[in-house]
């Protein structure tokens, strides 16, 4: 088996899950998000693009429902002894299949939670497994819980981040090495990339975002690039990815001279960080920390070309985004504690002069001030 973390890491992480289900009174869960599956057992694939369930069963036993695609996968990474096929086929109902074997298990008429908030459970998948469920068992949404046990890091994995840190900073490094007037985005882009797999390093679960001139507003990849121009700005936002693990960074990087704009939303960042680094401790809530975000943004009276979010915690995840569920929004009573990976993103869109700047990187939090995870510096690039 190719597992990434000692058996041990493995059983506690089971033995978490199964007190917390004992706490809800489950006698199973239904895991369906990819992440939960991987942190749990090692089962690495993005075979959840198809209707995959793991089941795990108040005693700790797991059976993971598939198709034949993955069965090999399983069995390579993962330790689920019991992984059972479903066929495909035309007009195929694998929610059918599931319900047999959870007959099978002994689960008719059991309390069974479901993690419905991921992207591996189609609302078409759940439709099908609510109606096959429904006078089976009775069922509870059980969309957070493995997210939020898997919120504080161990130490292993805190390990895999600072190494996807170390990855992120040798990305910018190489993009940096490139960047000047007349300079291309698909050298930059290529050069980045590359920069993480050479390293060892893994897909990210979402795309590099690059984008320069108008297009250094969108907190988004798209198609097409340009070159950069003598007086121009660029956006990058990416992630060193090591076991899948993310530690994600966003700089916007200008050529030649800086405007008189670029200066001042610089300066309104610089400071929003550094209020929300400040505030990444024990006293506060992730709702605290984008008060804090958002009272330098009304300060500098860019209320509006701010977002409505301010960062987001990190850690192992696949397609189609890097980001975890648990984000610094307005209102967020998740309160912040040691040993908690958290990306820090201060973005500045101002629609009206045309004008980008953001700063963004990841953080450790500790039983004191949080930590950043990168070697470079948060000043002003200018190339």
């Amino acid at each position: 088996m190719a597992l990434h973390f000692e058996p041990e890491e493995y059983a506690a992480r089971r033995d978490r899950l199964k007190l917390k289900m004992d706490e809800e009174k489950l006698d199973a869960i239904l895991l369906f998000a990819q992440e939960s599956m991987y942190w749990l057992t090692g089962y690495d694939s993005f075979g959840f693009g198809f209707f995959q369930c793991l089941i795990v069963k108040s005693d700790g036993s797991m059976v993971l429902l598939t198709r034949a695609a993955d069965l090999r996968q399983a069995r390579h990474t993962s330790n689920i002894d019991n992984i059972i096929q479903w066929t495909d086929r035309d007009n195929a109902n694998p929610a059918v299949d599931l319900r047999n074997l959870l007959s099978e298990l002994d689960l008719l008429g059991s309390r069974i939670g479901i993690e419905y908030q991921t992207h591996g459970l189609t609302g078409s998948n759940a439709r099908k497994l609510d109606d096959q469920l429904q006078s089976f068992a009775k069922i509870i949404d059980a969309s957070s819980f493995v997210d939020q046990l898997r919120l504080l890091k161990s130490p292993a994995e805190i390990g895999f981040i600072k190494k996807a840190a170390e990855l992120s900073d040798e990305v910018l490094d190489k993009a940096l090495e490139l960047i000047q007037a007349g300079a291309s985005e698909a050298d930059i882009l290529a050069a980045m990339i590359s920069a993480n797999i050479a390293a060892n390093g893994d897909f990210p679960a979402n795309d590099y975002i690059i984008g320069s001139g108008k297009d250094a507003l969108l907190c988004r990849y798209k198609a097409g690039r340009r070159k950069l121009n003598k007086n121009d700005q660029l956006t990058l936002e990416w992630s060193g990815v090591y076991r899948h693990y993310h530690a994600p960074m966003m700089r916007t990087v200008l050529t030649g001279k800086p405007s008189k704009r670029h200066l001042e939303l610089y300066e309104a960042a610089s400071e929003a960080l550094a209020v929300v680094e400040k505030s990444l401790n024990a006293t506060s809530s992730f709702g605290d920390v984008f008060e804090s975000y958002a009272k330098v943004m009304e300060a500098h009276d860019l209320t509006r070309h701010r977002m409505n979010v301010c960062g987001y915690s990190v850690g192992a995840r696949f397609a189609p985004t890097w980001m975890e569920p648990q984000m610094f929004n307005a209102g967020n009573p998740e309160r912040i504690q040691p040993d908690m990976t958290l990306c820090a993103n201060i973005i500045i869109m101002d629609s009206d002069t045309e004008t980008a700047m953001t700063l963004g990187q990841t953080y450790l939090t500790t039983n004191a001030e949080a930590v950043s995870l990168t070697r470079h510096s948060t000043e002003l690039i200018v190339k």
